[in-house]
C-alpha cells in the first residue's frame, strides 16, 4: 500500500469511528463497534472496512444492519471529509474476528494451565 493510500485509510478509519460513535444509538442499539482496519484501493474509490463488535449476540445480523445503513454512513463520512478529498469511496464492511480468536486462545491456555495445576 502506498503512503497516499495509508494516509487516506487512516483518515477514513478516524472519521468512520466518529460516525459510528455518533450514530451508535440510532443505527446499532447498544452495540459497541470499532473500526479495526481500513484498506483502500489504489484509485481511492473503494474501501474495505473491518469491524470489531462487542455487546453483539449475532454479528452477521449486525453486519446486515450496518450494510443496510451503508448509504447513510457514507453520507455522514462525506460530510466530514468533503473538504479534504475529491472522492468519497464506496464502503464494504467486514467482520474482523481476530479479537474473538485472541479471547478464544486465552481461554484455551487458561484451561490448559488449570488442568496442569490440579
Amino acid at each position: 500500500m502506498s503512503i497516499r493510500q495509508e494516509k487516506f485509510a487512516g483518515l477514513l478509519q478516524q472519521e468512520l469511528a466518529s460516525v459510528f460513535m455518533e450514530k451508535r444509538s440510532a443505527y446499532f442499539g447498544n452495540a459497541f463497534i470499532t473500526i479495526t482496519k481500513v484498506t483502500i484501493s489504489p484509485d481511492l474509490g473503494y474501501a474495505k472496512v473491518y469491524l470489531s463488535m462487542l455487546q453483539v449476540s449475532n454479528k452477521d445480523e449486525m453486519l446486515n444492519i450496518i450494510n443496510f445503513h451503508n448509504k447513510h454512513i457514507r453520507q455522514e463520512l462525506a460530510a466530514k471529509i468533503r473538504k479534504q478529498v475529491r472522492i468519497i469511496p464506496e464502503l464494504t464492511f467486514y467482520i474482523d474476528d481476530s479479537l474473538d480468536y485472541v479471547f478464544h486462545m486465552e481461554k484455551v491456555f487458561k484451561d490448559i494451565k488449570d488442568k496442569e495445576g490440579r
